[in-house]
């Protein structure tokens, strides 16, 4: 009788989100989704700044292919406040997760509905009057609190997110990462995305 074997390490497929974002509020953010999501997904975070472009994509994803088995899906996780920049970010082939007028209209909508466009200080603003969860938000910086006020409310936040237009203002890419963590990731997994080739 032929024995079963395992495939060896090196030859599993690993499957790594790898998340370019522009700052620190957006890390927390990906850090909080690998506490939260035991998923087989690997997720990688680069901050990036400004300095985004097609090349600096394509050497972050091939950095993390350590073998012709692993797939690579590139995300930028950016705000949309800055014309200069976005122009770069459309131009780069990667999954965007966009957020117009930036990141915290993506927390805003797991406290409330928000269909109007809106500057990133009135952003700011109606987020902390939205809930008192809310009233000190610092960027950066997630309070105990707060990580499990998003955890709850994420389904709504994703619910909300998905009737807004993309890259209007307001809206929000941010749940599509969230859908792919918690779905059956093998649907959503581009089978071509391999060594960060998108």
């Amino acid at each position: 009788m032929a024995s079963k074997r395992e495939p060896s390490p090196a030859m599993r497929m690993r499957k790594i989100a790898l998340v370019i974002c522009e700052g620190e509020t957006e890390e927390r953010y990906i850090n909080l989704l690998k506490k939260w999501y035991k998923s087989p997904i690997r997720i990688v975070s680069h901050i990036e700044g400004t300095r985004i472009t097609q090349s600096l994509v394509d050497n972050r994803a091939r950095e993390l292919k350590l073998s012709k088995w692993d797939k690579v899906h590139t995300f930028l996780m950016y705000d949309m406040d800055v014309p200069s920049i976005n122009e770069k970010l459309l131009a780069c082939k990667a999954e965007k997760l966009l957020s117009n007028p930036c990141f915290e209209i993506w927390l805003l909508l797991h406290t409330k509905d928000h269909k109007t466009a809106i500057t990133t200080d009135a952003l700011i603003k109606e987020l902390k009057k939205s809930a008192t969860v809310w009233k000190n938000y610092a960027k950066t910086v997630f309070t105990n609190t707060q990580e499990a006020y998003l955890k709850c409310n994420t389904d709504a936040a994703v619910a909300r997110a998905k009737g807004l237009k993309e890259l209007q203002n307001p809206s929000t890419g941010v749940y599509k990462l969230i859908e792919l963590l918690k779905s059956d990731e093998s649907k959503l997994w581009p089978v071509e995305n391999v060594g960060g080739k998108l």
